[in-house]
């Protein structure tokens, strides 16, 4: 009976790779023609999320879209969402399992950017302009997000609408992102802050320590105290005359 296990479940994996190569979107694969681009060598790996409005969408070269992401753009299938892309992911981006990008105005994902797992990023959010009204049903804003190349989001981080995220930055594992943050950025919480930056001048440093400004240095003037005595009696240095 064991032997016969194993040989099944050798079967089963080799089955499920086979699937799951011959299911993943690529340049040459069917589903890829659908998508406005898909550069070279870039994956969407199987099993896929959901997956919408690919004519709006773009994928950079060598960019490694994990098992179920789900990526959209507009409210569902079948929507004219006009001339320009909505979801821009870069070059040699690695996005994790699990992660959703949902665009309906503009998403633009620079090169170089890694996630971890189930991260969200969205451009839209519901409005609480009426108290009465449920919220579910109060028409959304968008607002652009934008995350920098060269930058790393942890796992479980939410990007909210209005999002500007700087180059070579980092987003700590669940953190709730809102808001316009520098380059060489660390950011964490929620709701989220800088918790440390880099500069050329200052290196890595708290955000929260203030710039001292460098003191100058002040020396006291000083005189030697009169001589109590007679002139000709004070005392000299061979070779310098009088102290």
């Amino acid at each position: 009976m064991s032997i016969v296990k194993r040989a099944v479940g050798r079967l089963a994996h080799r089955t499920w790779a086979y699937l799951r190569e011959a299911a993943a979107l690529s340049p040459g694969s069917t589903g890829g023609y659908r998508f406005r681009h898909l550069g070279e060598g870039a994956c969407v790996s199987f099993p896929l999320g959901a997956i919408f409005g690919e004519a709006w969408i773009e994928i950079g070269d060598h960019t490694l879209i994990g098992e179920r992401v789900s990526i959209s753009a507009g409210m569902g299938p079948g929507v004219d969402l006009g001339p320009d892309s909505i979801v821009r992911i870069g070059r040699a981006c690695s996005i994790g399992r699990g992660s959703h990008i949902v665009g309906h105005q503009s998403i633009d994902v620079g090169d170089d950017v890694f996630t971890g797992p189930y991260v969200y990023i969205t451009d839209q959010n519901h409005v609480y302009d009426d108290p009465e009204t449920p919220i579910g049903r109060q028409w959304p804003r968008n607002n652009p997000v934008s995350i920098g190349s060269g930058s790393w989001l942890g796992t479980g981080a939410i990007i909210l609408p209005g999002t500007r995220i700087g180059r070579q930055s980092v987003v700590a594992a669940g953190a709730v992102v809102r808001g316009e943050f520098p380059d060489h950025s660390v950011i964490a919480g929620v709701p989220a802050k800088i918790v440390r930056r880099h500069s050329p001048e200052r290196g890595w440093h708290s955000p929260l320590l203030p710039v001292l400004p460098e003191e100058p240095q002040v020396f006291e003037a000083r005189t030697a105290p009169a001589w109590p005595g007679p002139p000709a009696t004070r005392p000299t240095i061979a070779g310098a005359g009088p102290c």
